[in-house]
């Protein structure tokens, strides 16, 4: 390993040696930069026929492991009426037409993959099949109405005639684009809802998957950077005379973000970057604490009534006159991303352009946002115009929103710049965790009345939270954020009160209050964002008011939600599939949570008990309202591993502050659920609707607070702080 192989080039000779040849490709990462697939026919963007009937379909999503480039490739198979082994998945390059219409810039994010997609792509799919059914009947001299295209071939029963596609694509070609065209309906879709291969799962398995950690090209340069150990240092003098000792170190550069080490491998980078000598500029250590933050969250929910979010009925008048009322307080902790792939950038400036390799949510997009993207920020760090940029997505070793982030972008650009060089920037575990966008850490108040017959009469929910898009993409609505009412008044995003803001229990009287708290923590999108803090709070306080009403938990539930309610719909199937009420082992309990995110909503049921005073969920039942379910496998994939996600965050989670840093350095530091501790998961799935929701972060939001929920019910012990090894638990009541 030290002599200059890494890890992943040693396993690729080894599978080599044992019989298993791996090729991989990446445009752009050989010395010949690859073409996009050569194609007779491209009726769209996203489609392109060759003369053999191979249809590619260019995705321009990025590939986090979601399936995006199945379920996109799968949109148009359903109108093009090609068989699935024709198709071939190929990256997007960055250009407008990709641009993901829901957030108008080339970014992937907030579960709208196929939701952005689900109309441009099947048109696409429609008017590439009407050129091509329109060049055979012109060929044959018949009508139109007489062909038809099935199974990649455009047939005409009447003579028996048919041409596959591959004869047909030239002359395709030269048809106008249709400008209307009518989709399928429902009934006669025959890809959409089945299970099928995925695509990107063979390059995968066969380890020709390209990564980010995988780049290599010629002449590429290995580089790490010394951050600053707090978030306001910055680099005041270096010593780096035995960092450029070290063997096959080339250079140390002084840049924004610290002082790298540009070197021959990655070792020797990380060897030099030890042995650096830093004096930092501002506080090495200052204030910034874990006990700090949380006195200034609690100083600003008492004294601090917060930004209206939602004000429907008096809530104030309604909670005097309650018969049982309710005062109660919740926190959340900061999060971390923790992806197994750490960040990384490779790139390389020339005097007529720049290339970037990176594993990206975030491409380009107007420069309102965030620097406009990979490709925005690139031409600024290189001095040049952003059409001189060209950015290659890799696969992406887990995203969750961090990597909608373009830090890692400016490192790689500028030392290229510098060195004339391509460069790789990699980041070690603990650049991870110090130097991350953190899901915000929050504290809410609830005061909830109920009247004589148990029935709630007034809602007040007070939220205490840092932003993240106010801070992140100033200046940036997008339609998602519209039709949620906008951002609100005095500066504060959102993301703060989503899934507070919507409460879908009918409460005669509701308010939504938030408190914009900046406490010099860097903040940035995490899997369902305000959904996941939210979420906790809300169907936590739900099911105290279900113990003080002397109700079932799922009963009151649904007694509070209209009867054409998503929400209800959910509830209903999940306590048929999960046997709600009937018994249990001696020492479990279950617990129930629904939550709507993203256009989809999703409930489950969690199994819980206790295990050495520990809690260990034994079982999860999930019930899916996500829409049109394109791919079902993926769905259900999707849904389980955010409640995995959500799991392992309600359990351990946590980033802890000291000094003015981060004190989290490691999974050591942050512990992860493992494979041995997860329970099994039963997912089923309500397919209604005319359009998909989301997949990806539904399933984060519900499991924490069904899980603190089956807790109560077991022991009796609320639990109103995450993770939940906070509390301490004993089970006091199997009941």
């Amino acid at each position: 390993m030290s002599g200059g192989m890494e890890r992943r080039e040693f396993l690729r000779a080894a599978a080599i040696g044992a019989g298993l040849v791996v090729t991989a490709s990446l445009t752009g990462c050989s010395e010949e930069p690859q073409p996009l697939s050569s194609a007779a026919f491209t009726p769209a963007p996203w489609i392109h026929v060759d003369n053999r009937g191979i249809v590619t379909v260019v995705y321009d999503r990025s590939e986090l492991g979601q399936g995006i480039s199945t379920g996109l490739a799968m949109l148009v198979a359903e109108e093009l009426e090609v068989p699935w082994e024709s198709i071939r998945i190929e990256s997007a390059p960055v250009h407008p037409v990709f641009n993901n219409p829901i957030y108008r810039a080339q970014m992937t994010g907030g579960s709208t993959g196929l939701r952005g997609a689900w109309t441009p792509l099947r048109e696409a799919g429609t008017r590439a099949r009407i050129m091509l059914m329109r060049t055979a009947a012109t060929r044959w001299q018949v009508p139109e109405s007489e062909v038809r295209a099935v199974q990649g071939m455009v047939e005409h029963p009447t003579t028996q005639r048919r041409f596959g596609y591959g004869e047909l694509a030239s002359d395709a070609a030269l048809q106008p684009v249709p400008s209307r065209v009518q989709l399928k309906p429902r009934a006669a879709q025959t890809v959409i809802g089945r299970a099928l291969p995925r695509k990107d799962l063979p390059s995968k398995v066969n380890g020709s998957a390209t990564y980010g950690v995988d780049v290599r090209v010629p002449g590429m340069l290995a580089a790490t950077v010394l951050r600053p150990p707090t978030f306001a240092a910055s680099v005041r003098t270096v010593n780096d005379a035995a960092a450029r000792a070290v063997p096959g170190v080339r250079a140390v550069e002084r840049i924004d973000s610290g002082v790298a080490v540009v070197a021959d491998t990655m070792w020797a980078a990380l060897e030099g970057r030890k042995r650096l000598v830093v004096a930092w500029d501002g506080p090495a250590t200052n204030a910034l604490d874990s006990a700090g933050i949380a006195a200034a969250f609690a100083d600003l929910l008492k004294t601090d009534a917060g930004r209206e979010a939602r004000n429907d009925g008096n809530a104030v008048a309604a909670l005097s006159t309650a018969d049982i009322k309710l005062d109660v307080q919740y926190v959340l902790p900061f999060l971390a991303h923790a992806t197994m792939e750490p960040m990384n950038c490779a790139a390389h400036v020339r005097s007529d352009g720049c290339e970037v390799w990176i594993p990206t949510q975030y491409q380009a997009g107007p420069s309102l946002v965030a620097g406009g993207g990979v490709r925005g920020v690139a031409a600024k760090a290189a001095g040049m115009a952003p059409e001189q940029v060209q950015v290659h997505t890799t696969m992406i070793g887990g995203g969750f929103g961090r990597r909608v982030e373009t830090d890692m972008v400016p490192d790689a650009v500028e030392l290229s710049r510098r060195l004339g060089v391509p460069i790789r920037v990699m980041w070690t575990r603990e650049d991870d965790f110090r130097h991350d966008f953190y899901r915000p850490g929050s504290v809410h108040r609830l005061q909830a009345g109920l009247d004589a017959m148990g029935r709630p009469s007034a809602w007040r929910h007070h939220v205490v939270s840092p932003s993240i898009m106010a801070r992140r993409l100033p200046g940036f609505v997008p339609d998602w954020v519209a039709r949620l009412g906008g951002p609100l008044k005095g500066g504060v995003d959102t993301s703060s009160v989503e899934g507070a803001r919507e409460l879908p229990y009918r409460i005669p009287a509701i308010e939504v209050r938030c408190t914009r708290a900046e406490v010099g923590v860097p903040t940035g999108f995490w899997r369902s964002v305000g959904h996941s803090a939210n979420a906790f709070v809300v169907e936590s306080f739900i099911d105290e008011l279900a113990a003080a009403a002397k109700q079932d938990p799922m009963q009151f539930r649904r007694s509070l939600l209209p009867d054409e309610s998503r929400e209800r719909r959910v509830l209903e199937k999940l306590a048929d599939v999960s046997g709600w009420g009937t018994p249990l082992p001696a020492g479990q309990a279950r617990g129930v949570a629904v939550h709507a995110s993203f256009e989809s909503v999703v409930g489950v049921v969690a199994q819980v008990t206790l295990e050495n005073g520990t809690p260990r969920v034994v079982h999860l039942v999930v019930v899916g309202d996500c829409g049109v379910v394109v791919a079902p496998d993926m769905v259900a994939a999707q849904l389980e591993g955010g409640m995995l996600m959500g799991l392992s965050a309600a359990l351990g989670e946590q980033v802890t502050f000291a000094k003015g840093g981060a004190a989290t350095a490691a999974y050591a530091d942050y512990p992860m659920l493992r494979i041995a501790a997860a329970p099994t998961v039963a997912v089923h799935l309500l397919a209604v609707g005319e359009e998909p929701g989301g997949a990806g972060e539904p399933g984060v939001p519900p499991v924490a607070p069904a899980v603190a929920n089956a807790l109560f019910a077991l022991t009796g012990i609320r639990a109103r702080a995450l993770p939940l090894t906070g509390t301490t638990w004993a089970a006091v009541s199997t009941s």
